[in-house]
């Protein structure tokens, strides 16, 4: 974990959002299952996409997955990541199958390659509020 006011702090929209984002000012990266399919799905909803059930819980991620797909972003759309650019955005695919949008650090861009093994880390804003972040895994 690394302390930080670099970022933007997220803006939850739903009950659901804000949830999720209690769960990551915990340290805790946890997505919702679903209780009749198994499914684990990210972005928090109501119903699940697999079953239509609208019975889940939130269960932990391992924080361990690889890297899906990813961009080299090299001009900052807002403000507080001018200082930052170039930096990278990995689709990651957690080992639940779960795929999430996060920065990847740790890594130069020419070192990428597809299903890059990767862990989680998070990023503490303040007191209330940790983004989840992935670097190459160790």
């Amino acid at each position: 974990m690394t302390e930080s006011t670099a970022f933007p702090a997220p803006r939850p929209q739903t009950q659901l959002d804000e949830e999720f984002w209690a769960h990551c000012a915990q340290e805790r990266l946890c997505f919702q299952v679903c209780e009749s399919c198994g499914t684990w799905r990210h972005l928090p909803r109501i119903m699940c996409a697999g079953c239509g059930s609208a019975e889940w819980e939130w269960k932990e991620s391992s924080g361990k997955g690889r890297l899906y797909s990813w961009t080299v972003t090299h001009q900052a759309m807002m403000p507080q990541f001018a200082a930052q650019v170039p930096y990278i955005v990995g689709v990651i695919e957690l080992e639940e199958g779960v795929r999430m949008i996060s920065h990847l650090r740790g890594i130069e861009g020419d070192a990428l390659e597809l299903n890059l093994p990767v862990e989680l880390e998070f990023e503490r804003l303040n007191e209330d509020v940790a983004l989840p972040m992935f670097r190459p895994a160790r």
